[in-house]
């Protein structure tokens, strides 16, 4: 119990790191001696697929793992550009992380089936690519922020007919069809309609909208339970609907800190590890700062790796090969090269906080630490730009609610959220005004928390 405590003193007291007057480098590290020394000391709430018994107040599982309860439970959760980009591409290596292909996940294409046409005899995996939300977002720019297309399984053989005006379009879209090998035509007699046949046991997208077509390469990051159509006990994939499931095509494989029975992180050794190689970076120690950074690295890559063994252990693996455990080989390559910081007066503020991102996954530590670092603004002490590459993206439409004009301006980004209409606001209004006189506006989204504020006066000024 006192490495919990002490570990999330540590945790909670860098959220102060913005304030100078409080903000205690020596007080953080002392605190961290006395936290978690290793996965031995991790507090994590274990989870299971042993019932389909649910909660009789919301209908959900009751064991599963909180995670995947939010975060790949429904249909609209896809890895982001930004993530997986730190999974194959940190630092600008252009190194592959061996825990991408556990973390991003994959779903069967190229299925064949048997005789009787019921069941998948052969296939290839797709692994999925990153929706990108905040670079050119040429796919999202097309379609619309949340146009993204959920696949489906096409138990018989299934003709859909495409609309396609602009000749570029038809073309692009004919030849990214045949290279697939699928069968497409055109019609004789109107040159802007295209079918294309997806055989039986195809993952396809079940809409006329030709831009639609493409999004199979956005795999759903969802997991089965045994509550919510699992096969069984040790099926977490995701299955399109019913026949998918009978006939064992695959619509994801699920991602390592998602699924139900993956383990619910409260406080970990990688994130103390992470936390000691900021404060020392801080601190200007860049050696004791490097061995934070590389032990926070090979911390969470035998967390994981520990998991895995278990889930083969469990059976998992016979029907979900992203949970068998990663090639030793693989990351021994991965620590030595160059996605990974090799020398402390290399070492960066970046390279910390993306390695600590990376390993945080869905942990809502990963958005306190943004706001702390101001994002990508880059003017936070001489740390530059902390998170290259992330920003609002074209599709943002909430320059009213975000009346910042330029990245430095703290208003320029997300920095909470809106207390819930029909609890907060409406039952408690009198108390939530008198905290925040701006707790109705609607741009009190872009607001700074107390501590994500230079100073108090800061903090009140944006009260009057």
């Amino acid at each position: 119990m006192d490495k919990i405590c002490y570990g999330l003193k540590a945790r909670y007291m860098l959220k102060l790191s913005k304030k100078a007057d409080v903000f205690n480098s020596d007080s953080i590290l002392y605190y961290l001696s006395k936290g978690p020394q290793s996965n031995a000391d991790n507090i994590v709430q274990t989870c299971y697929n042993n019932t389909a018994t649910t909660d009789y107040l919301l209908g959900d599982p009751i064991v599963t793992n909180g995670n995947w309860d939010y975060a790949a439970y429904g249909n609209n959760q896809r890895i982001s550009q930004f993530y997986y980009n730190l999974l194959t591409n940190m630092r600008g290596s252009g190194v592959t992380d061996p825990r991408m292909s556990k973390i991003v996940p994959a779903s069967m294409s190229n299925i064949k089936l048997d005789a009787s046409g019921n069941k998948v005899i052969s296939y290839t995996w797709n692994r999925s690519a990153g929706v990108d939300s905040y670079g050119p977002a040429t796919r999202l720019v097309k379609g619309g922020p949340t146009s993204i297309a959920l696949q489906s399984y096409a138990k018989n053989s299934t003709n859909i007919i495409y609309t396609i005006t602009n000749a570029t379009d038809r073309a692009d879209f004919i030849a990214g069809q045949q290279q697939a090998g699928h069968t497409c035509s055109v019609s004789t007699t109107d040159q802007t309609k295209v079918t294309v046949t997806y055989p039986a046991g195809s993952v396809f997208i079940n809409s006329t909208n030709y831009l639609f077509a493409g999004d199979t390469a956005y795999v759903n990051l969802r997991s089965f339970s045994l509550a919510t159509g699992g096969a069984s006990a040790t099926d977490v994939n995701w299955y399109p609907s019913a026949d998918a499931v009978t006939a064992g095509a695959v619509g994801s494989t699920g991602s390592f800190q998602i699924r139900p029975v993956s383990d619910q992180e409260i406080l970990t050794y990688h994130e103390m590890c992470f936390i000691k190689a900021e404060v020392y970076m801080r601190k200007g120690d860049a050696a004791n700062a490097y061995t934070a950074y590389k032990n926070g690295i090979q911390a969470h890559l035998d967390m994981m790796q520990a998991k895995l063994t278990e889930w083969q252990a469990s059976g998992y693996t016979a029907i979900n090969p992203d949970m068998a455990p990663m090639d030793q080989n693989a990351i021994n390559v991965y620590l030595l090269s160059n996605a990974v910081c090799q020398t402390a007066g290399a070492l960066t503020m970046s390279d910390i906080m993306l390695q600590k991102y990376l390993a945080m996954g869905v942990s809502i530590e990963n958005y306190n630490d943004m706001r702390r670092f101001n994002f990508s603004a880059g003017n936070i002490g001489s740390f530059g730009v902390v998170y290259p590459g992330y920003d609002r993206g074209p599709l943002f439409a909430g320059q009213s609610l975000y009346p910042g004009g330029t990245k430095t301006d703290p208003r320029y980004w997300q920095r909470r959220w809106q207390l819930p209409a029909t609890l907060e606001l409406n039952y408690n209004s009198t108390n939530a005004l008198a905290m925040n006189p701006h707790a109705i506006d609607p741009n009190i989204w872009s607001m700074p928390v107390w501590w994500d504020c230079a100073t108090d006066d800061e903090y009140y000024g944006y009260l009057k």
